[in-house]
């Protein structure tokens, strides 16, 4: 890694540790829609390692946040468990859920996308029909909140936003060690044509066998933190289609090529969304959302942090001139 970006990655994480708590902490409201925005864009991120690495367009991803989501809070409260035990259990839970949708793999395009969403209808009329396990319509009450560590209530806003933030910055490390792999290699070389691939021996069904589980599990940790921050789980919340949309729309606007281009377009999205559209056009904000989606289709197509760093470099070169 060059050391101007090493430095950057330095900065921008003391930022959002430090500078952000100490800002905003005090704001409970705009807090919690930095928790909320943060939980989008980690889902957001497993979308968009499963298109970008796996070239898969997933419209089933409320499948793994759900079942992340209820495996979490089940082993919380029927077995136990701690929290953050549970949280992993939560995430594998989703891996696990995904091994059923392997056949699917052989679907391409669209195809694949309407099968794996009919998976995530599957697991909503699970999870509403098997009432002794899950409570069905009405859902788990009480779920246990994040712990208290060192004196430090993990369950206030403040600390929600910790460790969903670590939660983001672990998930982007293991993406990026997963891109700059091999099998990464293997697999950004399979989404410009899985035929070619083929020809030289590469698995192509087994990588994306591989990306579709890690993707389910980061989707499913995401889930199962939001059981445990907001203490409640229904069926049709836990499986609702914003978990599809929402991500999605985060992932493009921010650049689903990218590793943090997804988080940086939910962040964007869901606090312009909601500290501004929402104040001044109550109903029907979310139409200007897709507005600026549109513009960002046309005018780079690539999202928003491609165009960032095209910026910075633009405006870095212009001022080695002036210096020059």
């Amino acid at each position: 890694m060059k050391r101007s970006t090493l430095m950057a990655t330095a900065a921008l994480l003391l930022a959002a540790y430090v500078a952000v708590p100490l800002l905003l902490g005090a704001n409970q409201y705009v807090m919690s829609i930095v928790v909320a925005a943060l939980i989008i864009g980690g889902v957001a991120m497993s979308w968009a390692l499963l298109g970008n690495l796996g070239g898969m367009v997933s419209f089933g991803h409320a499948a793994f946040f759900g079942v992340g989501a209820y495996v979490s809070a089940l082993a919380t409260v029927k077995l136990g468990l701690p929290v953050f035990a549970a949280m992993l259990l939560g995430g594998a839970g989703a891996a696990i859920a995904a091994i059923i949708m392997l056949p699917v793999l052989r679907l391409r395009g669209p195809y694949f996308a309407l099968a794996i969403l009919a998976y995530a209808h599957i697991f909503r009329i699970l999870a509403t029909e098997w009432s002794s396990v899950t409570g069905g319509a009405g859902g788990i009450n009480n779920i246990p909140t994040l712990p208290t560590v060192f004196g430090f209530d993990l369950a206030s806003k403040t600390g929600a936003y910790l460790v969903v933030l670590t939660l983001v910055v672990c998930c982007a490390i293991a993406y990026s060690r997963i891109r700059a792999s091999h099998y990464g290699i293997a697999l950004r070389a399979m989404h410009d044509s899985e035929d070619a691939t083929r020809v030289v021996g590469v698995n192509s069904t087994l990588l994306k066998g591989m990306m579709l589980l890690v993707s389910a599990f980061m989707a499913g940790l995401f889930g199962a933190f939001n059981a445990h921050y907001i203490n409640f789980l229904e069926p049709d919340y836990a499986f609702n289609s914003l978990w599809v949309t929402l991500p999605i729309v985060a992932a493009i606007f921010g650049g689903y090529r990218t590793i943090l281009g997804p988080v940086l377009g939910a962040v964007v999205v869901y606090l312009v969304d909601q500290l501004i559209f929402k104040s001044l056009i109550p109903t029907g904000h979310q139409l200007v959302l897709g507005v600026l989606l549109v513009a960002m289709i046309v005018f780079s197509p690539n999202g928003l942090l491609p165009l960032l760093q095209k910026w910075l470099k633009n405006a870095f070169k212009a001022k080695e001139k002036t210096h020059a």
